[in-house]
């Protein structure tokens, strides 16, 4: 070997990576931990995707149209393709499951395509290292296998995937086809997570899964607390966590609900008083049609049991209207069970036929109909959030500053029931959370004044 020093190899130009992200808030998860696979590659995030060495679509499959809408913006990538050759494409999430090999074969300017499951050999595709296409459901755990993530300061809000994929197989819906089999993440990876999170700044955490309730993970081997865990033990380990101040979570399913998790609102202060619980219909019909293994009356028994539980709390929703063979009655039903709830928000869509699910090849309600009841349910549903922001008023709540606002000196924050407030407070920083007086309540947002 020569004596004489070597020279340095030279450091490698940084990479930019954009990526748009379709979808639910698992997605947006799903695009952190790929954009901190790729920083270990020397990619870093850039918001102007004509500077981009790649560009990555994580898509999203649940609603009518999906695809079309990956096509289109793949389309609209042809002309910086044209100008930049060696710019990387991808797709990512529940479309790349969905479609395969197909993505490629329609659009020949994608490099590779990555399912939701096998995100964690993203580096390795990139590199040439893996084939172009992996949408299997791979054995091992992709969280095993991702890089720590990195050491820098975080929102004081952040996600985090405690589950996924789902075994309810619901009639109208792809989740199981393109998510899988349902996979419960092991307590420990999920405590260092949420204590590494922390640690970075984060005060809330939402825990996130398909069918998050459903949790049921392995426990820490260590002190005799071995043995699956439920999802309220789960919160209740998160709510000794120094530093956590809030907990939410979402989406859950009424069948998963347990004794445990109920009780867990109650006890646990840090989990906010706000329960997304989707119900779909209204109807025992419609409900069965749908496979969603529970009665209109049993979904109303558990919120009266959830209310005694934590009688503030707020609760949300998801419904679908003109589901195939959805009658006036049917519809009448699902309004009465509106009505009974009084929910503080909802999201109401027009079913929308999933290619590949139990429902697709089923008669359609007539569109003029559907689009009729729907607008006849999101009436309904406005006059309840209306009425819940107006509730708010004169109340002190918790608002956790997330964002500087519009106006000079004045910080936006989420309420301890996920409401928008904006307040004056020109000292106030990013991260506090501080209590607040609800003084005006505006069509999609609170104002508040600082107490003390």
């Amino acid at each position: 070997m020569s004596d004489q020093a070597k020279t340095p190899a030279p450091t490698p130009a940084t990479k930019k990576l954009f990526i748009k992200t379709y979808g639910c808030q698992m997605n947006v998860y799903d695009s952190q931990r790929m954009a901190e696979a790729m920083g270990a590659e020397g990619y870093v995030l850039t918001e102007d995707q004509s500077d981009a060495d790649m560009v990555l679509l994580n898509t999203c499959h649940i609603r009518e149209k999906a695809a079309e809408k990956l096509y289109s913006d793949l389309g609209r990538l042809k002309p910086l393709k044209a100008e930049k050759p060696d710019l990387k494409i991808g797709v990512a999430g529940c479309v790349a499951q969905a479609e395969g090999e197909e993505i490629i074969r329609r659009m020949p300017l994608v490099d590779l395509v990555v399912g939701p499951q096998t995100y964690h050999r993203l580096p390795a595709m990139v590199r040439g290292e893996a084939p172009a296409i992996i949408t299997d459901f791979p054995e091992e755990d992709k969280f095993d296998h991702l890089p720590q993530r990195r050491a820098t300061r975080r929102a004081p809000a952040a996600f985090l995937t405690v589950q996924e994929g789902c075994d309810k197989f619901c009639a109208f819906c792809v989740v199981p086809y393109t998510r899988g089999a349902e996979v419960s993440r092991p307590v420990d990876r999920i405590l260092r997570e949420a204590r590494d999170l922390v640690e970075r700044g984060v005060r809330e955490i939402t825990l996130l899964g398909q069918n998050v309730n459903g949790w049921h993970g392995e426990g820490p081997s260590t002190q005799g607390q071995g043995g699956e865990w439920g999802f309220g033990r789960l919160i209740r380990a998160l709510g000794e966590i120094e530093g956590l101040d809030r907990i939410r979570y979402t989406t859950s399913h009424p069948n998963d609900m347990a004794d445990d998790l109920i009780t867990a609102h109650r006890d646990v202060p840090q989990l906010m008083p706000y329960l997304h619980l989707p119900v779909q219909s209204g109807s025992d019909r419609i409900l069965k049609a749908m496979n969603r293994k529970h009665t209109a009356d049993q979904y109303l028994r558990l919120i009266d049991r959830i209310r005694e539980a934590r009688p503030d709390i707020m609760l949300t929703s998801d419904f679908i209207v003109g589901f195939p063979g959805e009658s006036d009655q049917d519809h009448a039903d699902t309004l009465r069970l509106i009505e009974q709830v009084n929910f503080g928000t909802a999201f109401s869509f027009k079913y929308s036929p999933r290619p590949g699910t139990p429902a697709y090849e089923k008669p359609e309600v007539d569109s003029a109909v559907a689009d009729a009841r729907l607008q006849e349910l999101q009436a309904l549903l406005s006059r309840q959030q209306k009425a819940a922001q107006i509730g708010m008023v004169g109340r002190s709540l918790g608002v956790l500053f997330e964002k500087p606002g519009r106006e000079a000196g004045q910080m936006v924050g989420k309420s301890d029931y996920l409401h928008s407030v904006f307040v004056e407070a020109p000292d106030a920083q990013i991260g506090d959370l501080v209590q607040v007086r609800i003084v005006e309540s505006a069509p999609n947002s609170l104002r508040g004044e600082l107490i003390g």
